[in-house]
């Protein structure tokens, strides 16, 4: 479910994986393999990405939650 949060909230933005990698401090490839379920993220990078997406990191974590703006 973080995967699909993630992509839907960058979505909403309006903002590309590159947008995203940029704004969180990682590489884009990354940001690809996080909203695909790839790899397993770090609590640091989940707090950066949540930081990104401007929503809290419980909103992106959360089961049922829906990911909204902190």
């Amino acid at each position: 479910m973080f995967a699909t949060r993630v992509r839907a909230r960058r979505r909403e933005l309006g903002i590309s994986q590159e947008e995203l990698a940029d704004r969180a401090g990682v590489h884009r490839t990354y940001v690809s393999q996080v909203e695909r379920a790839i790899v397993n993220v770090s609590i640091d990078n989940i707090e950066r990405l949540s930081g990104a997406l401007i929503v809290s990191a419980s909103a992106l974590l959360s089961e049922g939650g829906e990911a909204t703006a902190h």
